[in-house]
């Protein structure tokens, strides 16, 4: 299964960046350069949907801690939404649920639970 990301603006600095499909070594520089391109543009708070995300492994996490880093390093944070089946045990097991405050249900990026 193919990897695509699509993003809609919010207001305030805000991005709901929506993934799917698979999230693996062939995808995560996909991922890393749009949040790059984001973040560079003046995005500060990174919302990351993945509903429809059906796998993630270890380079996908990679992407998730390094576009944290860099919405941090900017004075803002990437959070994640979303997930189900394996991606929600991957987020849990390796505890990057706590890390980045993993919302199941947020769906807008300027929510206070998002923050």
């Amino acid at each position: 299964m193919t990897f695509t990301v699509t993003h809609a603006e919010r207001e305030g600095n805000g991005v709901c960046l929506r993934l799917a499909g698979e999230l693996d070594l062939g995808a995560a520089g996909t991922l890393n350069a749009e949040i790059d391109r984001l973040t560079a543009a003046g995005a500060r708070h990174l919302l990351l949907d993945l509903n429809e995300l059906t796998f993630c492994d270890s380079t996908g996490i990679a992407a998730f801690v390094r576009g944290d880093n860099l919405a941090v390093a900017r004075g803002g944070w990437l959070r994640l939404s979303g997930a189900t089946g394996r991606v929600d045990r991957v987020l849990r097991i390796t505890g990057l649920a706590d890390v980045l405050r993993y919302q199941p249900d947020t769906v807008d990026p300027r929510s206070s639970s998002a923050v």
